[in-house]
Formats: structure tokens, sequence, C-alpha cells
């Protein structure tokens, strides 16, 4: 063998050994992962609700006659207004009015007989006291003269009832307000206690809502409610809680709520459709976007920044509300700690990461 070809064997024998004691190196540690981060606070808002509801009057009162009879006259249309006292309807009043001149007659009848009946007792007690006339003749005529007293007062008695029964053939209004119904036309027969016209009271107007038994078990009834109109939102005023149903209606299961409104706009008439907001009482919990959920075994859970170690790991949580852009979180998270609001599903467990701008 050539001294050159030897010198080269050599040569790769020894570099053949020097490559079998080198270690290969080590990759390079993953770069951290950009993330978006905030830190809790407890202040979870209250949930705004909206719901639509009806303009009512306060007081709505159901005009009625207090007797049958065939309606002879309304003197009023839906839509009119109408005054205190004012003759809203008459009924046919021929039958008071012959019973009203019967009464009259029969008390006439019984003042005759009262004033024959009191000459008769003077003239006996007379003739009683200077001994012409026996007691019995004088106590007979006492006791016709007192029965014929009651029968005039009894006969007063029927004249004034007759007098009242006439006037029940008309009704009138009891306040000021607007006629908004009516349950009769003239000539038809209208019995007792038949509406025959509605007239909503001329003063304060409500907001009518049907509320779901939910939101009345968690609101408070001294809360200010907004209300606008539904085709108008920028007519609006606010209002109170009036008056709240004692039970639900038994078919959709909801409670009517009544909001008194506090100096409300003439646009707001009665019937107009309105929409009325409420803030609800903030529950105890922490409102996060609602991006920062994710989910542990189909448990909701949030990815939790570790301020030392930049790292993160993934804590279940407790949510109390969920809303299209945030969410009340109730148990799982303290104030102070800070966790990922984007990038959540790309994390695992231990992974470095790196805040984007300052954690809020």
């Amino acid at each position: 063998m050539s001294p050159i070809r030897l010198a080269m064997i050599v040569l790769a024998a020894v570099t053949l050994v020097g490559c079998g004691d080198s270690k290969p190196p080590a990759p390079p540690a993953p770069p951290a992962r950009p993330v978006r981060a905030l830190t809790v606070e407890r202040r979870a808002t209250g949930e705004t609700l909206s719901l639509t509801g009806q303009i009512k009057p306060q007081v709505q009162e159901s005009i009625a006659f207090r007797l049958d009879g065939r309606l002879v006259a309304r003197r009023v249309n839906v839509g009119d207004s109408v005054k205190a006292g004012q003759v809203i309807a008459q009924l046919d009043p021929q039958i008071q009015q012959n019973g009203l001149r019967q009464a009259q007659a029969n008390l006439s009848a019984a003042r005759g007989q009262l004033l024959q009946a009191r000459n008769d007792f003077e003239r006996q007690k007379k003739l009683l006291e200077t001994g012409y006339a026996s007691r019995s003749r004088f106590d007979q005529a006492q006791q016709v003269l007192q029965t014929v007293e009651a029968q005039v007062n009894s006969a007063q008695a029927q004249l004034r009832s007759a007098e009242e029964q006439l006037g029940y053939t008309e009704v009138r209004a009891d306040s000021a307000g607007m006629v908004t119904a009516i349950g009769a036309e003239p000539g038809e027969v209208a019995a007792a206690g038949r509406m025959i016209v509605q007239v909503a009271h001329d003063g304060g107007r409500d907001a009518v809502f049907d509320v779901p038994a939910q939101i009345m078990r968690t609101s408070s009834r001294d809360v200010v409610v907004d209300i606008a109109l539904t085709d108008d939102p920028k007519i609006k005023t606010t209002g109170r809680v009036r008056e709240v149903a004692p039970q639900a209606d038994p078919v959709t299961r909801t409670f009517l709520v009544k909001v008194g409104l506090i100096d409300p706009p003439e646009a707001m008439r009665l019937g107009a459709t309105v929409t009325g907001s409420v803030t609800l009482t903030a529950p105890a919990g922490v409102e996060l976007p609602a991006s920062v959920l994710t989910q542990e075994n189909g448990h909701p859970a949030v990815w939790v920044v570790d301020p030392q170690a930049q790292t993160v790991s993934l804590r279940t949580v407790e949510v109390l509300r969920y809303d299209s852009a945030a969410v009340v979180i109730s148990q799982g998270l303290e104030t102070g700690e800070t966790v990922v609001t984007a990038g959540v599903q790309v994390l695992r467990p231990g992974q470095k990461v790196r805040l984007l701008g300052d954690a809020k």
C-alpha cells in the first residue's frame, strides 16, 4: 500500500472516532406564544331587561245602569271627552214615571186620611175633657191617627224610592275623562250592570307589561324604568312600579306589572306600544368578555396566567350568566388574577406566553 493511501485511511478513521464522541446540539426552546389578557376585577353589572307593553289609564270606569230598560239615548262615542256630571246615556223612563205618579197619588191620599184622622182625634180629645165622650172612643181615634201617620211615612218613603228609580234611568260621568269603549247601542234592552260606556279618567297613565316569573324573583320593585315609544324611541319618559299582580296569568305564566309614568309626553297616548328598559341588580360575580371561555371535560374553563413564570394553566369555573359579548363568572376566579382573552383555543397547560400590551 502506498504511503499516501495509508495516510488517507488513518485520517478517515480519526475523523470517524471524533464524530462518535461529539453530542448533537439541543433544539432551541419554543418561543413564547403571544396572547391578550386582562386582570380580573369584581365589578359585574346588572343585566338590562327590555319588555314591550302598552299605555293604559290608571283609573278606568265602566258606566252601567242600575236597572233593566230599553236604551233610548247614548250621548257619547269612542274618543269623546266627557266632564264630571255629564249625562252619558238614558233609558226609556215610562215605567219609572208611572211608578212615581202612583207614589205621589198614594202620598196625597194618605195625607188626606191623616188630616181627617187628626181632626177626629182633636175632637175626641176635647169631648173627653168635657165628659161628652168615652175613653174608649178617644183611644180608638188615637189609634187611627197613629196608623194613618205610619201610612203617610210609608208613602213618603215609596215616593223617594220612585224618584230614585226615575233618576236611575240616566247615567252620568263621575269624573272627567275620555270614552274608550262602547257596550250598547240605542234601541237595545240593557240589563242592570251591563257596561254601556267605558271612560278612562284624566290624570295618571300606566305602562303595562307582562313580566316573566324569573325576572319577578330577581328584580326590585323600587326601581326606575325607562319608557320609550316603540315606533319613535326619541319620545321617552321614566316611571316607577305602581302595581304588581299577586298571581301569574294561568296561560302565559307571566305577572302583570303596572308602571306609573312620571310626566308622560302627550305623544304617549292611550293604547300606544312602548318599550320599558330596566337594569337589574348586579349579580355577585366577575364580568369578563365571552372570549375567555373554553372547555375542560365538558365544563366551562379559563386560562389563568402565572405572573412569575409567564405560563398558563386551565381552570374550571362556574358561569352565572351568558350574554352575547360577556359572561358573569360566580366561582373559580379571584380579584387580581390574569386570564387570557384571545387565543384560548391554541394553548396547552404549562405553555409559556407573552402578553400583548398591559393586562387591564
